[in-house]
């Protein structure tokens, strides 16, 4: 299947994974956030979306977006990326900020590229099918530049803790329009959203620069207006970078998803994830869960039973990555 020479892929690695906490702080006292973790194998999180990427952009086409305050942990895992790809911000203002950050980057290098956004956290089972997906994604955004396309994943059970996409129309083979989105129903909520045809909501989706800028345009004229400037400023003077800073220490947090896309509902397409096995970790029961399913998918691992500690590697435990190991109970 073709991929334009012109897209880009970004992966967002500068969440905190509060969430999870309590699972991923080490004996020392250091909280690690999720995507720099892994489960017992040689590659974290954010190692897996950097190959998720690979799938659909050009090794010089992918960026990821860091936090500064993380530095300690993403220079090996990002080590394949150009450094001028490794977009660092000076603290965490949630996603909204830090796609609109990328995208501004992106544009000033290829207005008119296609890119693709992956979160640097989630887990899959079936690669090759999620692969397929991100191509199909890409390029029908590549074929319509002014529509955002969100992938879905078929639920497999109702879940509380996930956001929901109810398609106007249920499309195994192609994308749908967006009736409308859910976040965190109840279980008898979720049950009737997926009686509907409701798909959980990845938070994956392509675009062109330019109808994701358009996104923000409205609501954040002022801070796109501000971080273009302080962003073209950085790249041609060091001292830029105080101006980048003092901009991120006034803007609160905000989410994409609810303050940006759930805006937008007439600009996105949602386009069906074959079941892949998907999962966002979001939760410590889904992070116990998905480690239980690998120990048991494994010969050379032993059974893990529910509700027996689980053991979860930091992806700081190898060479010159610091110590520690991750304790669920």
């Amino acid at each position: 299947m073709r991929t334009g020479i012109n897209t880009w892929a970004v992966v967002l690695a500068g969440g905190d994974g509060n969430r999870l906490k309590e699972l991923t702080t080490t004996p020392s006292g250091h909280t690690v956030p999720k995507q720099f973790c892994s489960f017992h194998r040689a590659s974290c999180l954010l190692e897996d979306a950097i190959g998720r990427a690979a799938k659909v952009a050009m090794p010089q086409y992918i960026c990821s977006v860091v936090a500064a305050k993380h530095r300690r942990w993403w220079p090996d895992s990002l080590k394949a990326l150009p450094q001028q790809n490794i977009l660092v911000e000076p603290c965490n203002r949630g996603t909204a900020h830090g796609i609109l950050f990328a995208l501004l980057q992106i544009q000033m290098r290829a207005p008119d590229s296609i890119v693709l956004m992956l979160p640097a956290d989630h887990y899959v089972v079936d690669e090759a099918t999620m692969a397929r997906s991100l191509r199909i994604a890409t390029n029908l955004a590549a074929d319509n530049s002014h529509l955002v396309y969100v992938l879905g994943a078929e639920p497999d059970c109702p879940d509380q803790e996930l956001g929901y996409i109810v398609p106007n129309e249920t499309r195994h083979d192609a994308a749908a329009g967006v009736l409308r989105f859910v976040e965190k129903p109840s279980i008898d909520i979720a049950r009737d959203l997926i009686s509907e045809g409701a798909l959980w909501n990845t938070f994956i989706f392509a675009g062109s620069v330019r109808a994701l800028l358009s996104m923000f345009q409205e609501r954040y004229t002022s801070t796109v207006e501000s971080m273009r400037d302080a962003i073209a400023l950085t790249a041609v003077a060091p001292v830029g970078s105080i101006g980048l800073e003092l901009l991120y220490q006034d803007l609160g947090n905000s989410d994409f998803s609810k303050d940006v896309l759930e805006c937008h509902d007439r600009m996105l397409q949602v386009l069906r994830v074959p079941p892949c096995g998907w999962t966002d970790l979001g939760t410590p029961a889904r992070v116990a869960e998905t480690v239980q399913k690998l120990a048991l998918e494994s010969s050379n691992r032993p059974k893990v039973l529910r509700g027996s500690p689980v053991l979860l590697d930091l992806a700081a435990q190898r060479p010159r990555r610091g110590s520690g190991q991750l304790l669920i109970q």
